[in-house]
């Protein structure tokens, strides 16, 4: 799924009964997996939509694409690779993707409010104390 002034997030896409469902690997309430419940991938992606939000409170998905079959790329890339796999988020970058909302429609989108803003510090998982500890020394040196 592709962002303006974000980053993009990719899911694992799969149908169920002729519906489709997603998995997603992240930490935070708002971009997790799906139930394969919905109808088309537009459907999909637009149950994203709502949580897609950078740091500004800016809902930023703005398309999503067809999916892409992972078994075309070697296994030792992206699975167990030790470095990035720059070549998988080529390949999905290439791909045909689609429009969720044009300009129109965006004039209606809202900011996120405070109490969804305090529903996305909900995590699954702790942060390390060592990136707490890294993150809060950056944020000093920003200040001076």
């Amino acid at each position: 799924m592709r962002a303006v002034r974000d980053f993009d997030h990719v899911v694992a896409v799969y149908r169920r009964k002729g519906r489709w469902g997603a998995i997603s690997k992240t930490n935070g309430i708002g971009l997790r997996s799906r139930d394969p419940v919905y109808r088309t991938l537009r459907e999909l992606a637009m149950s994203y939509f709502h949580e897609y939000t950078n740091r500004r409170d800016h809902k930023t998905l703005r398309e999503y694409s067809l999916p892409y079959d992972l078994r075309r790329v070697d296994p030792k890339l992206w699975v167990s690779g030790e470095k990035n796999a720059w070549e998988v988020a080529e390949r999905l970058d290439e791909l045909r993707h689609f429009k969720l909302v044009n300009g129109h429609h965006l004039q209606a989108v809202t900011r996120r409010d405070p109490f969804e803003r305090r529903a996305a510090l909900l995590l699954q998982y702790r942060r390390p104390r060592a990136l707490i500890e890294k993150l809060a020394r950056l944020k000093k040196k920003r200040k001076k």
